[in-house]
């Protein structure tokens, strides 16, 4: 196991309850691969420093996830194809 921190940016329009889905169904491809969640924060909705797709704004997540490193490229696959997602870094820490 090794730890990233998992940031991604979710559209602005999509409703608290969609979002929370979201963060769970993303909480859900760690915890599925075998990895754990170790802190999840949501920074919420911030302006950007250049437009993604028209949208100016944007709803932060922040994640400290430890999980296999074969793991990191099927995730960054699950969240280019997830719709509402419009950025997303995923880092190794330590």
């Amino acid at each position: 196991m090794r730890n990233y921190e998992v940031i991604f940016i979710i559209h602005p329009e999509l409703d608290e309850t969609a979002s929370t889905a979201l963060i769970e169904k993303v909480q859900g491809w760690i915890t599925g691969a075998g990895g754990t969640v170790e802190k999840t924060d949501v920074w919420g909705k911030r302006t950007m420093a250049y437009s993604i797709r028209k949208q100016r704004e944007g709803n932060y997540v922040y994640m400290q996830v430890a999980m296999p490193p074969a793991f990191v490229n099927e995730l960054s696959t699950n969240l280019r194809l997830t719709e509402p997602v419009l950025r997303y870094l995923i880092t190794a820490i330590g």
